[in-house]
C-alpha cells in the first residue's frame, strides 16, 4: 500500500479499496487470532461458553430515510453483524459525535428510535459516549455501536467452511436500501414507494440455525451488496461461486432505478437482507425456514458451489452467459450506512 496516497470514500464503501485498506493496513498492526478470522464479529470463549463481539460506526445521509433513520439502523446493523455469527444479541453500546447546532428535537427522534429498535429485538443499550464537534467538522450526527450477543449453535460458520457442492440461498430482494436512499436525496429529483429493508435479522438467524448443522456461512449484504459478499465468500473459502441471474429477487422500481443510474442490483446496499451457504442436502429446510419467517418470505436459491477453483464468483446471466464478478473498485452511493 501506497502511504503517500489519501483516504479516498471508496475505502469505505465495501469493495475492493476497503477491503485493501483492512488486510494491507489494519490488520497487521492489530494482528491476532481474532482479527485475523476476518468476519462480522469475533468469536470468543468464556466459562465455557462461546460469545461474539462487533463494532460499527454509521454516518448516513440523510439521517431519516424512508423506511428507517440512523438510529434504529445503528441497532439494525450491529444486531445483524452478531447474527451472522450465531450470536443471540444481548447488550449494546451507544457512541454519539453530535455536530454543533443539530436540532436536539431530531437528536431526540433518533435516541428514541434506537431505543424503540433495541427493545422490539430484546437487546439492551446499556453503556455509552457523547461528544461534540464544532459546527462543519460534522454531518448532523455520527453513531458508534458495539455489541455482544451469545451463540448457541454447534456448528462453525465461516468464510472458511465453504465447501464444493453447497448450495447459495437469499433472504429477500436486493437494493432496497440503496433505493430508497436515493429517493430522498435532493439531488436525484425522483419519488419511489421503496422502503428501506432495515431490520434485525437474529429471529431469522434462529429459525435458520434450528434447522440445520450444516449451515456452513451467513453474511448480511451491506455495503457492497450481494457481489461484495459472495466475491469475500469466494475468495476466503478458495471455492468458484456460480449464481443464476435469473433466480435473484428485485423489485422492479429498483431494477428501474439501477438501469437508469447505471448500477447493478448486485452490489446496492441492503440492511435487512442475508445469504446463507449450506449443505445442499439441507438447502430445502433452509429455505422453507426462511420462507416460514417474515423477514424471509421472498428467499430463494440462487446459486451453488462448484468446487474449488481460483476463489471466483461467477454470474450466469439471463442469456445463458457467464461472466466473473470482482470486488467493486468505486462507491455506488455514498453515505449509505
Amino acid at each position: 500500500m501506497d502511504r503517500t496516497a489519501a483516504i479516498l470514500l471508496e475505502h469505505g464503501s465495501g469493495g475492493r479499496l476497503t477491503h485493501e485498506l483492512i488486510e494491507r493496513l489494519l490488520v497487521p498492526h492489530f494482528k491476532n487470532p481474532y482479527l485475523e478470522r476476518l468476519e462480522d464479529s469475533a468469536v470468543f470463549e468464556a466459562d465455557d461458553r462461546r460469545y461474539c463481539f462487533t463494532t460499527d460506526s454509521y454516518v448516513i445521509s440523510p439521517i431519516f430515510f424512508p423506511g428507517g433513520d440512523i438510529g434504529s439502523l445503528a441497532v439494525h446493523g450491529t444486531i445483524n453483524d452478531l447474527a451472522m455469527a450465531g450470536g443471540r444479541p444481548l447488550f449494546m453500546s451507544c457512541g454519539l459525535i453530535i455536530e454543533e447546532g443539530f436540532m436536539l428535537a431530531d437528536l431526540e427522534r433518533v435516541v428514541a428510535s434506537m431505543g424503540r429498535a433495541a427493545r422490539e429485538a430484546g437487546v439492551a443499550i446499556v453503556t455509552g459516549d457523547t461528544k461534540v464537534v464544532p459546527k462543519g467538522a460534522g454531518d448532523g450526527v455520527y453513531i458508534n455501536t458495539a455489541g455482544i450477543g451469545s451463540i448457541h449453535y454447534a456448528g462453525r460458520l465461516a468464510a472458511d467452511s465453504v465447501r464444493p457442492g453447497d448450495s447459495v440461498i437469499l433472504s429477500g430482494t436486493l437494493g432496497d436500501h440503496s433505493a430508497a436512499i436515493l429517493s430522498c436525496r435532493q439531488a436525484f429529483g425522483f419519488a419511489t414507494t421503496v422502503l428501506s429493508d432495515s431490520a434485525p435479522l437474529h429471529g431469522l438467524v434462529e429459525s435458520v440455525l434450528k434447522t440445520s448443522l450444516e449451515v456452513r456461512c451467513l453474511r448480511d449484504a451491506t455495503r457492497g451488496g450481494l457481489g461484495a459478499v459472495l466475491a469475500e465468500i469466494a475468495a476466503r473459502s478458495g471455492c468458484d461461486i456460480l449464481i443464476d441471474e435469473k433466480a435473484i429477487p428485485i423489485k422492479d422500481q429498483v431494477r428501474g432505478i439501477c438501469e437508469m443510474f447505471g448500477m447493478d442490483p448486485l452490489f446496492m446496499a441492503n440492511e435487512g437482507k442475508m445469504v446463507a451457504v449450506c449443505s445442499p442436502a439441507h438447502a430445502v429446510s433452509v429455505l422453507d425456514a426462511m420462507r416460514a419467517h417474515p423477514l424471509g418470505r421472498e428467499a430463494a436459491v440462487i446459486g451453488r458451489v462448484p468446487g474449488r477453483g481460483r476463489g471466483r464468483l461467477v454470474l450466469q446471466t439471463i442469456i445463458g452467459g457467464e461472466r466473473v464478478l470482482d470486488l467493486p473498485s468505486g462507491e455506488l452511493v455514498p453515505r449509505i450506512c
